[in-house]
């Protein structure tokens, strides 16, 4: 919120002309307004808000604003949490160059690739959404740059021109109007290119009014959209979304087919091809894990990357502003995505629309949504767990070898909602026992949950801006004072784990499962990493149950792998080379525990090195004996031989 929407705000004590809330409006039960062409303007808008109680002062612009331009506020409503689940964003624009709670288009964004390990900087290409922030600032006589880092006038904006829209297309206006003659200015107003993503982004939209939200926002401002579930939208008033055949979708998702090329581009070098393998997962390879990206760089951008043979590839692209996906590898081919040879064998990638640094300034709620939709449908049909140890962000990804783990991702960064994301799939991080228990899953609560991070332009120029966040740091003692933990794989030199955005040596994420060594008082001590990190539980964590592993009687300690490979005897009467399984930099010392999150984990190598088969064996798979685990070890998963551990 901008300081003058603050004072403006700040003022309304003592004022009640306009006590409704939306949280106590049927739609279209709110009183008509019948604003003139000289009064239907930004400033009479805001001026309405000034009318209001001083208390939920979010909500309150929504009424005000809905009732200056003829538009139920449900429907304002559904709109904005679609757009930014009602959250400001701090004047930060989106990777579509959208602003505010109403998600106002501008013209184009800068790009940072720094989650992607490359710190780069690129322009994005001019947006092709449209300029809804020139729109508004026609209809409300605003300043554009107001429209974009004030929410009062945000809101404001974005009402007249959904209102514009509503008349463009003959459609009756009016607070009293049913919601369901809003659908097409709904589906103009999500910016899609299609009517495919467009009349999903509607859906969404009035499934939301119908179940009705509630949260608070990034800037604390508790906002309530009640449920109507008597809500019924006209049938046939616009074409469902109906995905590609060639996709592997959820039929109403309106998936769109753009393939990634398998393409040999360097004649006559058979090595020189792209941007994937063709195989023949599930018949041999399992899939097992569906792994969380973000692209650091807009849609149309990831586009032409995944369509180039000579960069690397994934299975799914989704866009920031309406939700819709797209897919590029057919799910039984590897895609190169996960920066681990053993995870690319046995996981689908899926890219969104983001910049980690940023964050929730544009991981929108129409692509929370779309995207646990599409995790749901793929965990089921292909077997894949429904819980954290394998719907999974790159930033848990391990290493292959000690020398990559410094150099893997971070993304989708700190500002992913975890909770939110898996209350979406249905498999919502809550306790599974009852009272005290020596294991726990963390739970932050990502709202109220805005740890210090730090260098999110790259520059070092100190914290990022106040937002939610998805972990909680771990100290090396049981005090706020006291170092972060140390990560010896990103930080080699012994110094201790940062606050910087990208520095994840310290954080446990939502989801993440820790065995409890110690308590002191609010502070929990869980093994982390070989040692004890101390976090301050008194509402993060809750607890679980769930197996531990910990070292063999009489060992010293116990090896973890960035990946399970078979043993050297798997390969023999084959023409592949023995692909060594080099221990990370991390053990685990006698004494202590670690989750078990997959005792089920195939211990094979796909060997594909060539376009055309040329190298005997190419393309083939080794199985091995050699029997590993998965477990939560640091802020990454580990594999563990289970040669070398005892299940608890």
């Amino acid at each position: 919120m901008s300081h003058a929407s603050r004072r403006l705000l700040a003022a309304l004590a003592g004022s009640s002309a306009l006590a409704l809330t939306a949280s106590g409006l049927a739609v279209g039960a709110q009183p008509a307004a019948q604003p003139t062409a000289a009064t239907s303007s930004g400033q009479s808008c805001l001026q309405a808000v000034s009318a209001g109680t001083p208390s939920a002062a979010r909500q309150r612009v929504f009424v005000a604003a809905a009732k200056t331009y003829d538009v139920p506020v449900a429907v304002l409503l559904g709109v904005s949490y679609l757009e930014s689940r009602w959250d400001d964003h701090a004047a930060s624009p989106s990777t579509s160059g959208g602003y505010g709670p109403l998600h106002l288009t501008d013209v184009k964004v800068p790009d940072r690739s720094t989650a992607k390990g490359d710190g780069s900087v690129v322009t994005a290409p001019r947006s092709a959404a449209l300029r809804t922030v020139d729109a508004a600032a026609r209809l409300t006589k605003l300043d554009p740059q107001q429209l974009k880092a004030d929410d009062a006038a945000n809101i404001c904006g974005g009402a007249a021109v959904l209102a514009s829209y509503q008349r463009q297309l003959g459609q009756p206006t009016g607070a009293r109007t049913p919601a369901s003659a809003w659908y097409d200015a709904v589906r103009r107003y999500s910016g899609a290119a299609s009517t495919t993503d467009s009349a999903a982004f509607a859906s969404r939209v009035f499934t939301t009014i119908k179940q009705g939200a509630e949260r608070v926002t990034n800037d604390g401002q508790r906002v309530k959209l009640a449920a109507h579930p008597g809500l019924k939208v006209k049938r046939g008033a616009s074409p469902s979304a109906t995905s590609d055949p060639r996709t592997d979708c959820p039929p109403t998702l309106g998936c769109e087919w753009i393939p990634a090329p398998y393409e040999w581009y360097g004649y006559p070098n058979p090595y020189a091809y792209g941007n994937h393998d063709q195989a023949n997962r599930e018949a041999d390879m399992e899939i097992d894990y569906i792994i969380v990206h973000d692209t650091e760089t807009s849609y149309d951008n990831t586009i032409k990357l995944v369509t180039n043979p000579r960069y690397v590839s994934w299975q799914y692209t989704l866009r920031s502003s309406d939700g819709h996906i797209a897919q590029h590898v057919d799910m039984e081919d590897v895609a190169w995505h996960a920066g681990n040879w053993y995870v690319n064998m046995h996981s689908i990638g899926l890219e969104h629309e983001g910049v980690a640094a940023e964050g929730a300034s544009w991981y929108t709620e129409a692509m929370y949504e779309t995207s646990a939709q599409l995790v749901a449908y793929l965990a089921d049909k292909y077997g894949i767990p429904l819980d954290r140890a394998h719907i999974i962000g790159h930033d848990q990804i391990p290493g292959v070898t000690p020398a990559h783990v410094r150099g893997m991702h971070w993304d989708p960064g700190p500002y992913w909602d975890w909770e939110h994301y898996m209350e979406l799939i249905g498999a919502p991080i809550k306790p599974d026992r009852r009272g005290k228990s020596d294991v726990v899953t963390v739970a932050p609560g990502f709202e109220k949950n805005e740890q210090l991070v730090t260098d999110c332009d790259g520059a070092g120029t100190g914290p990022c801006p106040e937002q939610g966040t998805n972990f909680v740091y771990l100290h090396t003692a049981p005090s706020a004072s006291a170092p972060l933990v140390k990560d010896i794989g990103l930080h080699p030199d012994g110094s201790y784990s940062t606050t910087k955005v990208w520095d994840i040596g310290a954080r446990v994420a939502a989801g993440h499962k820790l065995v409890v060594a110690k308590r002191s008082g609010p502070w929990l001590g869980v093994w982390y990493l070989g040692d004890i990190g101390w976090l301050y539980a008194p509402h993060a964590v809750v607890p679980s149950g769930g197996r531990t592993v910990s070292v063999k009687p009489g060992a010293t300690s116990a090896p973890v792998y960035g990946r399970a490979y078979p043993e050297q005897a798997a390969y023999a009467g084959t023409a592949i080379p023995y692909q060594t399984v080099t221990p990370l930099q991390y053990t685990i010392k006698p004494g202590q525990q670690y989750v078990l999150a997959d005792a089920t984990i195939e211990t094979d190598y796909y060997y594909a090195k060539t376009y055309d088969d040329s190298i005997p064996d190419d393309h083939t798979q080794v199985v091995g004996q050699d029997k590993y685990y998965l477990i939560w070890f640091g802020h990454r998963m580990a594999y563990v031989r289970a040669a070398d551990v005892t299940v608890n």
